[in-house]
């Protein structure tokens, strides 16, 4: 079971960090990542990280701005996000994914959190 936490209202600019914990023992053997959901709009890919943590992608959209990480003796998965804006407004849910190293594809997760939502205002 995973889930996430650490949602919320913030402004356009400020920063949130939002974590992703799990019982599961075998965290450390998953792929993780975030992936995020806008009001009528379909889920997108935010960021990817392997499950010793190694490698790491993030999307066009947030590159320079969001980081993801993880804390394998903690059994936590984390999205660092800075420099918010109003289009990063969205339920953001993290997922694993055991077949995988790392992956952008949300067919390649396995295991999803339930969400947290975030909203940036102006």
């Amino acid at each position: 079971q995973l889930v996430e936490s650490g949602g919320g209202l913030v402004q356009a600019g400020d920063s949130l960090r939002l974590s992703c914990k799990t019982s599961d023992f075998t965290f450390h053997n998953y792929a993780t990542g975030w992936f995020r959901q806008a009001p009528g709009k379909e889920r997108e890919f935010v960021a990817t990280i392997s499950r010793n943590g190694a490698t790491r992608y993030e999307a066009d959209s947030v590159k320079g701005r969001f980081t993801i990480s993880r804390d394998n003796t903690k059994n936590e998965l984390y999205l660092q996000m800075n420099s918010m804006r109003p289009e990063d407004t969205a339920d953001y849910y993290c997922a694993e994914g055991v077949r995988v190293w790392t992956s952008k594809l949300e067919a390649e997760y396995e295991y999803w959190g339930q969400g947290t939502q975030v909203t940036v205002s102006t």
